[in-house]
């Protein structure tokens, strides 16, 4: 039975807390540009919507550029959904670049977008209708709240504080502590003096089944956001598993007992 209300609550943020996909087609267009230099700089009609259907895929920043290399390639949006694990690390090996490089200058770009147009860049997020509300009333409550997130933890610094919300940065968790999200869940569990319940808020499947695979976590209360960048069969899948809870964005910005 789970218990009505979490002692920590961990939200993924792309997904979960904020819907960035204007951004994301901006900067992962520039990356690409700057990378596969395509002979023409303004992207085709469709393809930001095709890139918006294929956000799910995506794990960590790096991969969106590759997203659009292989959009212009010509794959198609079903093979993508079906076989990006093997098409990404293909399309790095052909045109012989890593992973970590195309991350640095994703991050670089997005690095000197904040510091020339920091309005601009902002104006492209959107936060999901009622979350910032929820996590304000949470923070000021006995429940501790963390973001685990695979985006740099700076940039999420950034976009909540323009929201009002003040978490410490040590309750940031981004991409720059390198580890996967169970290991700080695990640690989060840890440095608790007492008996926690932990809740994980996430959009992407996979990530919730890894903290399924681990034994030690098994309290951990799992919920797969439903407005994030998941898919059909995934959300499907989440209904069909004991473990996970399938939450909607309504139930999310209510009371915590509201949630179940």
């Amino acid at each position: 039975m789970t218990a009505t209300s979490p002692t920590i609550l961990a939200l993924d943020f792309d997904g979960v807390i904020c819907d960035g996909l204007i951004e994301y087609f901006e900067v992962a267009w520039r990356t690409y540009s700057l990378i596969w230099s395509p002979a023409n700089d303004t992207p085709p009609d469709d393809l930001a919507l095709r890139f918006y259907r294929l956000r799910p895929v995506i794990e960590t920043g790096w991969e969106m550029p590759v997203l659009i290399k292989a959009l212009i390639d010509g794959i198609s949006d079903d093979k993508i959904l079906q076989e990006w694990v093997t098409i990404a690390p293909q399309i790095l090996l052909d045109d012989k670049i890593q992973a970590k490089d195309i991350g640095a200058k994703l991050d670089n770009l997005r690095d000197e977008w904040i510091n020339t147009d920091l309005e601009g860049w902002l104006s492209l997020h959107k936060f999901y209708p009622g979350v910032v509300e929820k996590i304000k009333i949470t923070i000021d409550s006995a429940v501790q709240v963390y973001i685990v997130t695979t985006k740099e933890g700076r940039f999420v610094e950034q976009l909540l504080q323009q929201e009002g919300v003040s978490l410490p940065p040590t309750a940031i968790f981004g991409k720059e502590v390198k580890r996967p999200k169970y290991e700080i869940l695990r640690e989060l569990i840890q440095a608790a003096e007492k008996p926690v319940s932990l809740w994980f808020v996430e959009d992407r499947l996979k990530t919730l089944q890894l903290v399924q695979q681990q034994t030690d976590l098994d309290d951990v209360q799992l919920f797969l956001a439903d407005w994030g960048y998941n898919t059909q069969p995934e959300r499907k899948a989440a209904q069909n598993d004991p473990r996970i809870q399938l939450l909607s964005l309504s139930h999310f910005a209510k009371d915590f007992s509201a949630w179940l």
